[in-house]
């Protein structure tokens, strides 16, 4: 009787256990490098509030966010995703190279016209497909999330491709945006983000790349003088998580996480252009730096200059894919 009863109390200590870990949340560790009040600071924020007020996730799992590199660095929040240690991250698409060399396609410079042309290709079958190339890698892609169109930086007036010859341009760690300083003979310079702005400080790099809003937010117009409002690539995100993770989830859970990413992206991609364009106007409101845009014939100088990386890189990518790229460009 003993030894049945204390069977029994096992068994009952066993499923409290079990319930009791059952209870709890699962975690979702979502990291970024950049501020809050940028598109994908803004995006992590709005996805944590809709997860913690969604009735069929609440107490099943809680979203943490982590920006301004405060978990994980530019240089180890991959190796920290696919070990588990963090299971949300928005990595630039220029990350992705050594995972899958077709998602370089969002490199190239001058590919794309605008951001209508960039949402047509990655809602289209290819854009699409490229989510989930990864996979086998431990890699799952959820969306693409806008940050914006990139502008180039420098310490002096950069105007036409002769007048960066020579300057050291920072650069993520892609091949593609490596190519394309050289192609216009600058000295590309590999620096992770939170890096930049003492780097132009101390003149280890004259110039670089990027968006209005990681230009305001990172406060690069009090060491850069000079803007040229070039357009000239995209600077998007994949919200990605691992594999192994996402696939371990309830499938219910995954679904509505699934539902209120697709929910976060729709605005998050809305709201990018108006971001940008009101840190553009606090570049100008603070007096420091002068904006050069560019007339169609300086921008097609531009674009002429550096087509030779898409020729580079076109059998890494795939030239249908280009192709289908290129036909974005144009509204059906």
């Amino acid at each position: 009787m003993f030894k049945l009863t204390q069977a029994l109390l096992c068994a009952a200590a066993v499923s409290m256990a079990t319930l009791a870990q059952a209870a709890d949340p699962v975690v979702i560790k979502f990291a970024h490098v950049v501020a809050e009040n940028t598109p994908k600071g803004q995006g992590a924020l709005m996805f944590q509030k809709l997860v913690a007020a969604d009735p069929k996730l609440m107490d099943k799992v809680k979203v943490e966010v982590y920006p301004n590199s405060s978990l994980f660095g530019d240089g180890k929040e991959m190796e920290a995703l696919l070990l588990g240690d963090v299971q949300m991250l928005a990595p630039s698409l220029a990350k992705f190279e050594h995972y899958t060399k077709q998602v370089q396609i969002f490199d190239l410079p001058f590919l794309f016209d605008d951001l209508a042309a960039v949402d047509r290709f990655q809602q289209g079958p290819q854009g699409k497909a490229l989510l989930t190339s990864m996979d086998d890698k431990g890699i799952h892609g959820l969306a693409y999330w806008h940050n914006g169109l990139k502008q180039l930086s420098a310490n002096k007036k950069v105007i036409l491709p002769k007048d960066a010859r020579g300057l050291k341009f920072r650069v993520q760690a892609s091949s593609v945006l490596e190519e394309q300083f050289k192609a216009i003979r600058a000295n590309p310079r590999k620096m992770s983000f939170a890096e930049v702005y003492q780097g132009l400080q101390t003149g280890t790099v004259n110039g670089t790349e990027n968006t209005w809003s990681n230009y305001e937010s990172q406060k690069v117009h009090e060491v850069q003088p000079f803007f040229t409002e070039t357009n000239h690539g995209l600077i998007d995100y994949m919200v990605i998580t691992n594999s192994k993770f996402w696939n371990g989830l309830p499938d219910d859970v995954r679904g509505e996480l699934q539902t209120l990413m697709d929910q976060v992206t729709v605005e998050v991609n809305k709201q990018a252009e108006a971001l940008n364009q009101t840190a553009r106007q606090k570049i100008i409101d603070a007096k420091t730096s002068e904006i050069d845009p560019l007339t169609a014939e300086q921008r097609q100088q531009w674009r002429e200059a550096m087509r030779p990386v898409w020729d580079k890189f076109s059998e890494q990518i795939g030239p249908d894919l280009i192709k289908a790229a290129e036909a974005s460009n144009k509204a059906s």
